[in-house]
């Protein structure tokens, strides 16, 4: 190699499938911990739950917001690749978007605590709400078509309105661990069908 080659040789290199995979567990781990306890959930929680030591968890996410972040946007994907799926695999296309709504609320109960964490100037924070609005408004509002085109749902309904609505059901969540945000949200996507 000649001496040209140095700077090239020191840019990133696309992760390895098996560590994508597992920093997909980690963030998996994460999720279920949030879920369950909130962002502010101790590492060790997060490292056990993924059956790893906590510095694995330091190595690939230094700082709390990072770890939060990067949980936020593998949601987010999650949440988008799952649309489509759901909606190939599911009884009806009604059943498919009750399913996404389900992982949605999952979802927005994490996404909940982020604010509490991190600091209104981190640039990563200021970019996640157009993020999530670019990736997951279209794909709700596909499985949303989908249900008005079976004859499951009225055909006058907007994605994001919905969304802003499961949303404002799962605030109390955050703060109280007796809300029961999911079953809320059952009851209006329960309202939502036609009859039949």
């Amino acid at each position: 190699m000649n001496g040209g080659d140095g700077e090239a040789g020191r840019t990133a290199r696309p992760k390895r499938a098996d560590a994508r995979r597992n920093e997909g567990a980690l963030l998996d781990a994460a999720a279920a911990v949030f879920v369950r306890s909130g962002v502010e959930a101790p590492v060790r929680d997060i490292a056990a739950e993924a059956g790893v030591g906590t510095g694995t968890i330091y190595r690939h996410f230094p700082t709390r917001a990072d770890l939060i972040i990067a949980v936020y946007r593998h949601q987010v994907e999650a949440c988008a690749e799952a649309g489509p799926a759901l909606l190939a695999t599911a009884e009806t296309p009604y059943a498919a978007l009750g399913q996404w709504i389900d992982l949605f609320v999952d979802f927005l109960v994490t996404k909940h605590g982020l604010a509490a964490v991190l600091q209104s100037d981190n640039a990563d924070f200021d970019a996640l709400h157009a993020y999530f609005v670019d990736r997951l408004v279209p794909v709700c509002a596909g499985l949303i078509e989908a249900a008005a085109a079976a004859g499951g749902i009225r055909s006058d309904l907007d994605a994001y309105t919905l969304m802003r609505g499961v949303g404002n059901l799962c605030i109390g969540a955050y703060n109280n661990p007796g809300y029961d945000a999911r079953r809320l949200v059952g009851l209006l996507v329960a309202g939502l069908r036609l009859p039949q």
